[in-house]
This record gives C-alpha cells, sequence and structure tokens, in this order.
C-alpha cells in the first residue's frame, strides 16, 4: 500500500462542514481533522482490514488515518487484536477515538482480558484509563463484574477531565442496572465529589430508574 494514494481514497471522502463541526466535538485544534464521516472510515477500515500493519505503519498526521487503524485492529480475532493493542492505546489522544475503539472480539475473552484493563487502569496516561473504563462499560456491564468495575474506577486518576467523564458514565450505568450495589458503593465515599455527583447527574437522565430511586439518589449528592 501507498501512503499517499491511501490519504487522496480517504480525502475524496471529506466534507467541509462535517470537517468543522467534528473538531468541534474533539475539543482539541491540534488534531487535524479532513471530516469524512464515521460510517465511511469504518468501510475503509473493513477493506483494508488484511493490510492492518501495513496501516499501521502509516503517519497519524490526521484523525481520520488513526481513526481507520484502530477500527482495523478492532476487526481482528482476541489472539492477532492482542498483538497491536499496546501500538493501538498509545494512539488515541482523544475520546472519540478511545470511546469508538470497540474490538467485539473481547466479548468472548472477558476474563482473559481484564488484566489488561487493569494494566491501562493503573497507567498515568488520560486515554489508557479512558480506555479501559469504556471497556468496562461495553464489555462487563453484569452483576459478577461489579466489585471489578468499582475497584478499577477507584484506581483511576479521576482528575483527568476525560478520565472523570467516563468514570462518572460507567458508575451511572452501574445505578441503572444495579442500583442496590451501585447505591451502597456510592455510600462508600471512594468517589471524588466531581464524580460522585457526575454520576448521580447522569443517572438520574435515565428513565429506567423509580421516582424514589431518582430522589434517593438526589438526595446524597454532595
Amino acid at each position: 500500500m501507498d501512503y499517499r494514494g491511501f490519504l487522496t481514497e480517504v480525502e475524496s471522502y471529506a466534507e467541509e462542514n462535517y470537517r468543522d463541526f467534528h473538531k468541534k466535538l474533539l475539543k482539541n485544534d491540534k488534531i487535524n481533522v479532513l471530516g469524512v464521516r464515521v460510517p465511511v472510515l469504518r468501510k475503509l477500515a473493513k477493506k483494508y482490514v488484511s493490510n492492518v500493519d501495513e496501516l499501521l505503519a502509516f503517519p497519524d498526521e490526521y484523525y481520520e488515518i488513526t481513526f481507520i487503524k484502530l477500527t482495523a485492529v478492532s476487526m481482528l480475532g482476541y489472539d492477532e487484536f492482542i498483538k497491536r493493542l499496546d501500538k493501538c492505546v498509545k494512539l488515541m489522544d482523544n475520546w472519540a477515538a478511545c470511546d469508538c475503539f470497540s474490538p467485539a472480539c473481547i466479548a468472548d475473552r472477558k476474563e482473559e482480558f481484564l488484566p489488561y484493563i487493569r494494566e491501562y487502569a493503573a497507567r498515568d496516561g488520560e486515554f489508557e484509563q479512558r480506555f479501559a473504563l469504556t471497556v468496562l462499560l461495553r464489555f462487563y456491564m453484569e452483576e459478577r463484574y461489579l466489585e471489578t468495575i468499582f475497584a478499577i474506577v477507584d484506581r483511576c486518576d479521576t482528575s483527568k477531565y476525560y478520565v472523570h467523564m467516563a468514570a462518572a458514565w460507567l458508575i451511572a450505568e452501574t445505578l441503572v442496572k444495579f442500583y442496590p450495589r451501585a447505591r451502597g458503593y456510592l455510600m462508600e465515599n471512594s468517589l471524588d465529589k466531581r464524580t460522585h455527583n457526575k454520576a448521580i447527574q447522569k443517572a438520574l437522565e435515565s428513565r429506567r430508574l423509580s421516582g424514589d430511586e431518582k430522589n434517593y439518589l438526589k438526595g446524597i449528592k454532595r
């Protein structure tokens, strides 16, 4: 594969208005954005998944190139995905690339993947930690993993904005799905005030909680 030819193909799908819109969402002026919509990026990733290592060798000068790399790797089987995982996580420098990295192969290897989640949660990088939390949200939202979820959230540095938001999102979902146990976790006060209150705020937006449950949560805001 030739990088310039590949970039020309990606650029052919760019839309100026979408570029301006998406750049605002990313909230990072350092990221160069072409303006290619996500469904098109996923189609390109699928087209070139057999060339994944060539893709990974391309420069990350545009958001879309990195997105295609991550998406192609997420389409691999578990063993091939794991070989390239760390390289992919190191490419994440914004919330969108992190949150859209959803390797389906994890679903059937959850126990095997847990050590990787713990490892990334223990690292210093904002998006390494966010990746750990979003994987928990996407693949581990089961009662048997609640204590693991709570322990990993407690380990993360929620003073980092995108870690804080991911942790709040994750705990809000546990409140919606496993209210009694998640409420007990909140009552332990292990979360910082800002994340505690943001989790409650997000949970209150759900229609799946009863009026009594919402009133209780309002009462334990700090």
